[in-house]
């Protein structure tokens, strides 16, 4: 079971990790970066998210100051898919993620982040990273038989 994607070999999961995404038609340097673009209407904003040289800590950091767009809850998981299985059907991530056969996969955090992830101080989390990685993982497995 892959518990956190801290461990050593298993940051390449991370929505910190380099990987070049498209959002509405624009090239973002992360999923981080494109998935805090797409909580905000703003035009700046969604410029100073497109920058290649600020981090995905950063960009995250700085959207909780963002007024989110309309319905926000009733997108973020189709428009998380979207981005993440981009980057899952990209080498390497790609190759990675099928090596991990059929490993649960979970986003433990230590930040509380119970919707996204499993909080490994309580256990609690409905981990819905975890599952959208492995559902994609599912697909690709199907295609490469």
């Amino acid at each position: 079971m892959i518990k956190t994607f801290k461990t050593k070999g298993n940051e390449y999961l991370s929505n910190f990790a380099k990987v070049v995404v498209k959002l509405d038609g624009v090239e973002y340097p992360s999923v981080e970066h494109a998935y805090m673009s797409a909580k905000s209407e703003d035009p700046t904003w969604k410029l100073f998210c497109q920058n290649k040289t600020r981090s995905p800590g950063l960009i995250k950091k700085m959207s909780r100051k963002q007024k989110l767009v309309p319905d926000w809850d009733s997108k973020k998981l189709s428009i998380m898919e979207d981005l993440v299985r981009q980057k899952f059907n990209k080498e390497p991530f790609k190759s990675k993620l099928l090596n991990t056969g059929n490993e649960n996969i979970q986003e433990g955090n230590t930040w509380n982040d119970k919707f996204w992830g499993i909080c490994l101080k309580t256990g609690d989390g409905e981990n819905h990273l975890g599952r959208l990685i492995m559902k994609i993982r599912d697909e690709l497995s199907q295609v490469n038989e």
